[in-house]
């Protein structure tokens, strides 16, 4: 259970990483990959930004340095719920094919998050 834990927490860390950093760091390209984006402002988009770069370190910091380890599923958490936030936000534009990714992502967050409370 633990591999299979590290495995989801590797995935998710990258993932929200990628996406965290593109969202803060590079928002033109964000612009250009992501609908929504467009409709959104700059600010909005590098709280959003920096939310899952921060919630992506902390699925893997904590329980790694065993610094804080509860840290890991409060992270896995939150970023969950960022996940739900980003579903229903999706629904309301009719943007479909973006809630699957969401729930598929919160499916595995929420394993995380109970496999390491």
């Amino acid at each position: 259970m633990n591999i299979a834990l590290w495995i989801a927490q590797g995935i998710l860390a990258l993932a929200f990483i990628m996406a965290g950093s593109m969202k803060t760091f590079q928002y033109e390209k964000a612009k250009a990959g992501m609908p929504w984006v467009k409709d959104s402002s700059q600010s909005l988009v590098a709280f959003i930004g920096i939310s899952e770069l921060l919630g992506g370190l902390g699925l893997i910091v904590p329980y790694a340095t065993g610094i804080a380890p509860i840290l890991t599923p409060i992270a896995a958490i939150a970023l969950g719920l960022i996940m739900v936030l980003a579903a229903l936000f999706h629904a309301k534009r009719n943007e479909n094919s973006g809630i699957g990714m969401n729930i598929i992502f919160l499916a595995i967050l929420l394993f995380v998050a109970i496999g390491r409370w």
